[in-house]
């Protein structure tokens, strides 16, 4: 599927924006809407013996909302008033996002803390990780610290793979054809590395992807 839209050239400073906040607004509406219709059925005369369903239904995407906007303050913005995150409350971020997905992610980078530039490298770099494992498998991110900071992520599963919207955001390259959205984030990734000074890796063979950025301590 080709989106006629898709920007041929990268993206200046206000398209950037739009990409960013369309991807959001992307992520947002699905568990807003579930709040939504929760919120109808237990408003619904006729509807009250679904009360419990509907109780459950707004509590697990009020808390999926919660986990969004928790992780998209770290991964596309700046709002956060702290200026270095543990590997703890990273993992957890992360976990948030991707719980009841197929991928199993094994956090590995508890260890130090980590300016924004990484943080926001490295839940991005996990998430995307993850993503590349659409019919499930295991998601192993881990960092090491050394000259520089390297933050690595491994995808292994039956389909493991990245798309050509995701492989193109990820060396820098503008979306030739595909979908923004799934090109947007990858691309965030790398233009977060890259402004740090840093460079990212990306491997994919058969049944296993790799993630790997280098940045500066």
């Amino acid at each position: 599927m080709t989106d006629a839209s898709a920007p041929s050239t990268l993206p200046d400073g206000q398209s950037l924006a739009a990409l960013v906040a369309g991807k959001l607004c992307h992520d947002f509406i699905s568990p807003a809407g579930a709040i939504s219709s929760g919120l109808d059925l237990l408003k619904d005369p006729t509807a009250q013996d679904m009360r419990d369903d509907a109780m459950g239904l707004i509590e697990a995407s009020a808390k999926k909302m919660v986990a969004l906007v928790g992780f998209a303050r770290v991964a596309f913005g700046a709002s956060t008033s702290a200026e270095r995150f543990s590997g703890a409350e990273l993992g957890d971020l992360v976990a948030g996002m991707t719980e009841g997905g197929r991928a199993t992610v094994d956090w590995r980078a508890d260890g130090g803390d980590y300016s924004k530039p990484q943080a926001r490298a490295l839940v991005n770099l996990a998430y995307l990780t993850a993503a590349a494992l659409p019919s499930g498998g295991s998601a192993v991110i881990s960092t090491t610290r050394g000259e520089s900071l390297i933050i690595s992520g491994v995808a292994e599963g039956p389909r493991a793979r990245l798309k050509p919207e995701a492989l193109a955001g990820l060396s820098g390259l503008p979306l030739s054809e595909g979908l923004p959205g799934q090109w947007i984030q990858p691309y965030w990734l790398w233009l977060t590395v890259a402004e740090a000074g840093g460079a990212l890796d990306v491997e994919a063979a058969e049944g296993r992807v790799t993630l790997s950025a280098r940045m500066p301590n």
